[in-house]
């Protein structure tokens, strides 16, 4: 297939597949029903899984969430045309073959004849393109997946089960992105029938249905009754072996963790630093921790204000903050530092840049002092009566550590005469996203491809409905970016990607910190849980121990 030539040019981690019982064996001989287990003995079947959420997903709607924590559960509900394997190729899923046009700008998919919603729905073309018009339809007001279908334009039924995708521009990461969960395909019918609701009733085509959503404290899914079409990624192609699924909202450590000791739950996710030990050495729990890969976690100057629009301001406070003492101190040697815009793994990733800026506060009080801006009596610096401050907004509930993050960085730039500001809001999206209120947020992003930074980083469209966290405009780096994407020789590529990183960090644009590993602690009474390649569970394997 043609799809295998493209997809040489689309790299990810070499982060394998893993299970809570030990490693998948590449080219693992897949079962062919639901009666068996990767080992070819009987699969214990049904059961009810507990898996604890760190924090509460934003919707369930594939195409409108902006959270990872959302694909935990939505991976669950919602199957995508294809799949990309850790080997960085793609395989069949609900297209069973593809071809793409010379000029790179159409791809035309075969499609599963066999497949249907879990409301009776059927899975064919018009599906396919309902779905992609629909995430780019301004009025679905679609999150992350808009940014990982473009640069799609348009769809073309050929007839029931073929249909060809247009694109504005050749885009040498959009097979792989067609993979993620968040392009995964919803139900036409439930699509219309809720509209803005559709996040509370989702229906797509996977291993599980949607059952209810107790606000604030579960999610219940229930295994699909007719699945039989599985990924690659996993061996059990058939129904899953468990009865439902619980994933209970938790977002205090503390009780997300002891949950899983005291047997209330039986998986609980993104287990902290100091509890990582203790858990190993934990006799009835198992420790699985997997690195995600895509953006790291990042603190972005906002350029619209000053005096952050000016490189020698944000490149004090690059110089003034000691990044490698936050994260040990925070994360105990749990949580690498990260030094790039992109983390280690991902196609592009530029090694150089590690440990190539220290800190430096000789250097950091020289660029104020050259900008006019002078400690006062009170060692706040001050410029035309103005005091120079800071204003760092973050999210709650506090996650990964991140509002003590804020904390660490208000206590390290007062060194240096800046008056740190730190907002916690739950409301992000209104004053960093539609607003711009702030001067530094922090954020992360998981993702397959480099081309992801184009949504960050790239100036922005005057028509879009909501702000870029940087505001950066500089046209060196727009076309950069806009190369990346059409680029197809993979070591030009991966050399423009390069050049994008080092821009960002010699024009001190964002400030990386650290690369989330995703920790889940289960009982050993669960087997079969596995992680994609971007670090997310799969439960079509799972059983649970008597």
């Amino acid at each position: 297939m043609k799809s295998l030539l493209w997809m040489k040019y689309i790299a990810l981690g070499s982060v394998l597949l893993l299970t809570l019982s030990g490693c998948v064996k590449d080219g693992g001989a897949a079962a062919t029903g639901s009666t068996q287990n990767a080992n070819g003995q009987p699969a214990a079947q049904g059961g009810d899984l507990s898996f604890a959420l760190a924090t509460s997903p934003d919707t369930l709607d594939p195409h409108r969430s902006g959270l990872a924590v959302a694909v935990r559960v939505i991976r669950t509900i919602y199957d995508s045309l294809v799949v990309q394997l850790p080997d960085n190729t793609i395989k069949p899923w609900l297209a069973t073959e593809w071809s793409i046009s010379p000029d790179g700008k159409s791809y035309t998919f075969k499609l599963r004849k066999d497949v249907v919603f879990q409301d009776g729905t059927p899975f064919n073309a018009e599906a396919v393109k309902f779905n992609y018009d629909r995430i780019i339809n301004p009025e679905t007001k679609a999150s992350n997946a808009l940014a990982l279908i473009r640069p799609y334009k348009s769809s073309e039924v050929i007839d029931e089960y073929t249909i060809k995708l247009n694109l504005e521009t050749p885009s040498t990461a959009f097979l792989g992105n067609l993979s993620q969960a968040l392009l995964g395909i919803v139900s036409p019918t439930a699509a219309k029938q809720y509209g803005d609701d559709f996040g509370k009733h989702p229906v797509g085509t996977g291993p599980f249905t949607f059952v209810k959503w107790n606000e604030n404290a579960d999610i219940q899914v229930a295994r699909s009754s007719n699945y039989h079409w599985a990924p690659d990624l996993v061996d059990n192609k058939g129904q899953a072996y468990l009865d439902k699924i619980t994933f209970k909202i938790a977002p205090e450590e503390a009780t997300r963790i002891g949950s899983v000791q005291s047997g209330q739950v039986l998986v609980a996710e993104t287990v902290p630093p100091q509890n990582v030990l203790s858990l190993k050495n934990d006799p009835k729990t198992q420790l699985l921790q997997v690195n995600t890969v895509g953006l790291p976690y990042t603190l972005f100057f906002n350029q619209r204000r000053a005096p952050w629009n000016e490189v020698k301001a944000r490149q004090a406070v690059q110089y003034g903050l000691d990044v490698d003492a936050i994260v040990k101190t925070l994360y105990l040697g749990t949580y690498p530092r990260a030094w790039s815009a992109l983390s280690p793994g991902i196609f592009g990733y530029d090694v150089s840049l590690e440990n190539a800026i220290k800190p430096d506060i000789a250097k950091a009080n020289k660029l104020f002092d050259e900008l006019g801006w002078v400690k006062g009596a009170d060692g706040i610096r001050e410029k035309d009566g103005k005091k120079l401050t800071l204003h760092y907004v973050d999210g709650s509930p506090n996650r990964e550590k991140r509002n003590d993050i804020a904390v660490m960085v208000q206590q390290q730039l007062k060194q240096l005469g800046i008056v740190v500001e730190v907002e916690i809001t739950k409301d992000t999206a209104t004053v960093v996203y539609k607003n711009g209120a702030h001067d530094l947020y922090g954020n992360s992003q998981v993702n397959s491809d480099p081309d992801a930074l184009r949504n960050f980083y790239h100036t922005q469209d005057p028509k879009a409905t909501k702000l870029t966290i940087a505001g950066a405009s500089d046209p060196e780096l727009d076309k950069l970016l806009e190369q990346g994407t059409v680029e197809q020789d993979p070591a030009k590529r991966a050399d423009i990607y390069k050049k994008v990183q080092r821009n960002l960090s010699d024009n001190a644009v964002i400030i990386p910190v650290y690369v989330f590993p995703y920790t889940v602690a289960a009982s050993k009474t669960v087997k079969g849980l596995k992680f994609d390649s971007l670090g997310y569970p799969l439960f079509n394997d799972v059983t649970i121990q008597k």
